[in-house]
């Protein structure tokens, strides 16, 4: 048994690689900037959990005490001028804290790197790798192509261009050939990487057994779904910038974050070597094949278990700052807008609706200022309204909900959503479920940190809206309650800005 650190447990490889090493039998610490993002994992109490930010030379220290192997899952998916930096930092500060704390191995999962024309976040995967390998400390590198399972960027790409696009002019990049891998193969040599013999650390190639062409890819997901043949139609003109905004127009996966993986898709991506089967052979039945891998992350999607999804990490440039517990937050502006109203249905099926809500059931109120105010978003290069829900039906801490990120869940009371569209300012939302004098009732605070002048004009253009939008959604989540299970309670209503002083409405809190 080994004590292994895992970072980037809180995002979509790290989330699903810590409850492999727990059944493999190894002991698991996980380093993440908030302990509070792993509350809702069903293996937080099977873990130790370590609070540091992977540039902090003296926390990572401290978190990678007493570990045997490290696994670096930390990557920047989106854009901006400053993520190589940002990505050279933080390998460099884990590497410096891991050969002092005597780490006797780490792992890494890259990226395929053409030996031409690599894309800027190729290059900058190639950087981190080599940052890692010369740290002192033997270092396994698996450099894979398209990750293909259940809520992964790259499948979720594939997924939403094949099924809202039947007919397809696509740019030149669907023509190059890739090598995807089943996101339960590339876990498999991630826990396996432990049984590499000292010595055997370098770089490894893993894909999957076919190689396909993007479009191909297209194809067989629309036959693995069961869908009609996609008719599709090379344009060269499409730039990668464009073809990012086009992905971020048809496909749930922001412009930002899709450029990278667009970039990429320029070049081959082709193992030149399987070596990796000298120390971890290729199962029994052989590796996951494309057309089986779609079909097993369709079936989870059917059956709702999802564990993580590409959206479950942070969003970058996104706020990141939990609710001030001081109401006036040192001294600062917030706008509250609070309204309530009794439910004749019991605490049980108001908090259905509550832990519910977003995605394929909407906000419950205007659905078209929703949709508006999403596209608005992913017109400034935000995430918009269609990153939808993980689950259904249950949240958890750290989950993405269309534009919102859950920060807190007390089950059966209070749900606190954080704002991750760009405002300029932070933002909250929170719903709750209480009992006053026996009857049911529905609690909603909307919440506004204002950054400067321009955080100010924002809340009270956005002001009249608020009616329409925060307005409505206190009677219709109160009916769907009710329609879901009622009670006996008597129905009241009670909604309005919290004022800052008596009979003031609207004012600054």
């Amino acid at each position: 048994m080994a004590r292994c650190l895992v970072t980037g447990a809180t995002g979509y490889i790290g989330g699903r690689l810590v409850p492999e090493l727990l059944e493999a039998g190894h002991a698991v610490r996980c380093m993440a900037r908030s302990s509070a993002r792993l509350r809702g994992q069903v293996w937080r109490d099977r873990v130790e959990v370590a609070e540091a930010d992977a540039t902090d030379l003296a926390a990572t220290r401290a978190a990678l005490e007493e570990v045997d192997v490290a696994f670096y899952l930390i990557h920047t998916m989106a854009a901006g001028r400053d993520f190589a930096e940002r990505d050279r930092a933080a390998a460099r500060t884990f590497a410096v804290a891991a050969r002092e704390a005597g780490v006797r191995r780490i792992v890494y999962l890259g990226g395929l790197t053409p030996a031409e024309r690599p894309s800027p976040h190729m290059r900058s995967r190639a950087e981190v790798e080599a940052i890692l390998r010369c740290s002192g400390v033997p270092t396994v590198a698996y450099r894979a192509s398209v990750i293909i399972g259940s809520g992964s960027v790259s499948f979720e790409m594939l997924r939403y261009l094949t099924e809202r696009l039947p007919v397809m002019t696509t740019p030149r990049w669907v023509r190059t050939r890739t090598q995807p891998i089943a996101i339960r193969d590339v876990l498999r040599y991630l826990v396996r990487a432990l049984d590499i013999p000292p010595g055997a650390e370098r770089a490894y190639d893993i894909g999957g057994p076919d190689v396909l062409t993007y479009a191909q890819m297209m194809r067989g997901y629309a036959e693995a779904a069961g869908l009609p043949p996609r008719l599709i139609i090379p344009v060269p003109l499409l730039t990668p910038s464009l073809s990012s905004h086009w992905v971020g127009l048809v496909t749930p996966v922001p412009a930002g974050v899709a450029r990278p993986l667009v970039e990429s898709l320029r070049n081959e991506a082709v193992c030149r070597e399987h070596d990796i089967a000298r120390y971890i052979p290729d199962p029994p039945e052989g590796l996951t094949s494309f057309g089986q891998a779609v079909r097993l992350a369709l079936l989870r999607i059917k059956e709702a278990d999802v564990a993580t999804r590409w959206s479950s990490a942070s969003t970058p440039g996104a706020p990141s700052d939990p609710l001030p517990t001081d109401p006036d937050w040192a001294g600062g502006s917030l706008y509250i807008d609070e309204r309530s109203r009794a439910v004749r249905a019991s605490p049980e099926a108001l908090w259905r609706v509550i832990e519910g809500i977003g995605g394929g059931n909407g906000w419950y109120s205007l659905p078209v200022a929703w949709w508006v105010r999403g596209l608005a978003d992913r017109a400034v290069g935000g995430v918009g309204l269609r990153r939808g829900r993980r689950d259904p039906a249950r949240l958890r801490v750290g989950d993405a909900l269309d534009f919102w990120r859950v920060e807190e869940i007390e089950p059966g009371r209070l749900l606190r959503l954080r704002a991750e569209m760009r405002l300029p300012g932070l933002a909250w939302l929170e719903l709750c479920c209480r009992r006053e004098d026996g009857a049911t009732v529905y609690g909603q605070r909307a919440i506004f940190h204002p950054r400067g002048l321009l955080g100010h004009l924002y809340w009270w253009a956005a002001y009249p809206f608020h009616g329409l939008i925060f307005g409505r959604m206190p009677g219709n989540v109160a009916r769907a309650a009710e329609a879901g299970g009622g009670g006996t309670e008597t129905f009241s209503a009670q909604s309005g800005v919290v004022p800052a002083q008596p009979g003031e409405r609207g004012r600054p809190r």
